[in-house]
């Protein structure tokens, strides 16, 4: 039964593997915080009083 080789198989997964695990993260990382926070640049604003109308 050639199913039972596990030669040609067992290779077939490993490098299928090593081409997953070495290309897709990467890609998947990059679209995880294409933004990072900056909190050196950012200020805070004061806010301004509200004008109600009926005062």
């Amino acid at each position: 039964m050639p199913q039972l080789n596990p030669a040609p198989w067992f290779a077939i997964l490993v490098f299928s593997w090593l081409v997953l695990l070495t290309i897709i993260p990467p890609k998947i990382l990059n679209h995880t915080f294409p933004n990072e926070p900056n909190t050196l640049s950012a200020q805070k604003t004061k806010p301004e009083p509200w004008n109600w109308p009926w005062h």
